[in-house]
This record gives structure tokens, C-alpha cells and sequence, in this order.
């Protein structure tokens, strides 16, 4: 019988595995580069076969070795997640936070399923609505957390990242190309007049209103239904759509700023872990903006 695997292997491997030397990787960790060596022939003779190829300038994965890296990652990572999850004080108590609807599908969700898989004792309550009934909320103390667009800020409020708004068409039903062209606006909006309206306007565009809605998952909706084109945050482009650039005759609407108000009416330890997550669940998007 072979004896079981270790973790420490584990960290090792990926470590060779991620640098491609086992030089590099003794660096990175911290460890001698025979350490390193010890701890790859030992995970090798755990395994019965080679998981790399010596080769004069570093190594390289072979078939069994690349088999094996998904669940080293995932060991790691589980483990990982542990010990952090079991190093935190318990946290209880609830926690109010405003959203954007153009993160409903992407963002949110992994947001509350991290914050509940930690911290399991709290309550989180979600207000999806625009930018300015969500801080009007705050204000009158009905949420603690308000993430909202805003072209700029003059109260110290962070910044989680910054998603421009672009014009979005079906790949499959090309609307962008007919004239006068077909577009989709949320219901008496200033923003859609000043704006996105305002774009068209810049560069000449002759159009028409062919969607009124008031959520962002109906523009969605209409794009990926051949509708209309609509205004979307370049994050929450559907699948079977792509963003209109230049080489189409478009320019971006706007450069709006996702921004992280806070109640200053009071703080727990609850909500600033939520900070912290929608923090964490933004880094990605700050990454590409």
C-alpha cells in the first residue's frame, strides 16, 4: 500500500510546478533547493511515478504530474480556507448592504456565498436598487453598506473599482448595424439623457427608443434578444454579446466609479467583515478596469 499524501508535499509541488524550478521555487518558499529537491522525490515515491522532467534550465510537468496539480490546488487551497476560517473570531449579528442590479448575477452572489460560508451566525439582508435611493437609504439609517455608481466623490467614500459603461449588442443579431438604430433606456432617466443619449449625440448616430425598462437584467434581456443595443457596465456584458469600441463607430458613455459608502451611524465587527468581502469580491474587477 502507498503511503498517504501530504500537504506539505503538496505546497511543495506547487511550488516547483508554479516557478518551474526547483531554485526558484526553495526562493520563493523560503527552503534550501535540497529541501525542495527531498520533498519532490518523497511526494514521487508516494506516487510510484515521476510528476517531473529534468530538463538543464528547470522541469517540467509529465502526464501523471499535471493530473495531479487541480487537486494539490484544491488540498491547498481547502486547507488554507480552514485555517483562516477557524482563525477568525465567530461573528453574529446582522448586516444591511445596498447593490447595484448590474451585480445581482455576477458579484453578489459570490459575495454572500463567501460571507455566509465564514460567518455563519450573521443575517444579510440585500437592498438591490439604483445609486440614489440607495444612499438616501443610508442616510435614513435603513442599510449600513451602499455600493453605488458616482462620476466623483467628495467624502472620503472608497472606491471598489472602476466600470465604464459601454454601448452592447448581440453577436448574433448585429442591432448596432441597422439604421435608425434600435437602443434601450431606463425609464425618465437623467443619466440615460445626459449621458448615454449623449454619446449618440456625439457621434451622430441617427436612433430610436425600441426598450424602456427600469432594471438593468431587462437591458440585458433586450440585447441578448436582439431587441435593441442598450448602455451596460462592461463587467455585466452577457454571454453571446460584446461591448460596441471605436472600430464600430461607438464611444464609451461614461467612466463611472464603484464606490463603498458607509453608514456613519454605526459599525460592528459584522459589517466591517462585509467591507472587507465586497472589498475582496471587487479586486478582480479593479484588476480590469
Amino acid at each position: 500500500m502507498l503511503p498517504p499524501l501530504d500537504s506539505d508535499l503538496m505546497r511543495g509541488f506547487l511550488a516547483v510546478a508554479d516557478a518551474g524550478s526547483v531554485t526558484r521555487a526553495a526562493d520563493q518558499l523560503g527552503r534550501t533547493q535540497s529541501a525542495i529537491s527531498m520533498q519532490i522525490r518523497k511526494l514521487e515515491d508516494c506516487l510510484g511515478q515521476d510528476i517531473f522532467i529534468r530538463e538543464a534550465r528547470g522541469v517540467r510537468l509529465t502526464e501523471r504530474g499535471k493530473q495531479l496539480l487541480p487537486y494539490a490546488r484544491r488540498v491547498v487551497g481547502l486547507l488554507d480556507e480552514a485555517a483562516t476560517a477557524l482563525r477568525e473570531k465567530p461573528l453574529s449579528g446582522p448586516v444591511r448592504v445596498g447593490i447595484p442590479d448590474e451585480y445581482v448575477q455576477g458579484i453578489l452572489p459570490a459575495v454572500l456565498a463567501s460571507f455566509s460560508q465564514r460567518h455563519p451566525e450573521t443575517q444579510v439582508t440585500i437592498r438591490c436598487d439604483f445609486s440614489a435611493p440607495q444612499l438616501a437609504a443610508l442616510k435614513a439609517d435603513k442599510i449600513d453598506l451602499a455600493v453605488v455608481y458616482e462620476g466623483h466623490s467628495e467624502d472620503g467614500a472608497e472606491v471598489l473599482a472602476v466600470d465604464p459603461t459601454v454601448w452592447v449588442t448581440s453577436v448574433a443579431h448585429a442591432q448596432h448595424l441597422r439604421s435608425p438604430l434600435p437602443i434601450s433606456v431606463y425609464f425618465s432617466s437623467d443619466w440615460c439623457r445626459d449621458y448615454a443619449l449623449h454619446s449618440l449625440k456625439q457621434i451622430g448616430i441617427d436612433h430610436y427608443l425600441a426598450f424602456e425598462c427600469d432594471t438593468s437584467a431587462s437591458m440585458r434581456s433586450a440585447v441578448i434578444n436582439g431587441i435593441a443595443i442598450a448602455p451596460l457596465a462592461r463587467s455585466s456584458i452577457p454571454p453571446g454579446c460584446r461591448e460596441l469600441t471605436a472600430e464600430d463607430g461607438f464611444i464609451t458613455i461614461d467612466n463611472a466609479r464603484v464606490v463603498l459608502h458607509r453608514n456613519p451611524a454605526g459599525t460592528s465587527p459584522t459589517i466591517d467583515a462585509m467591507v472587507t468581502t465586497l472589498r475582496d469580491a471587487f479586486c478582480p474587477l479593479a484588476g480590469t478596469s
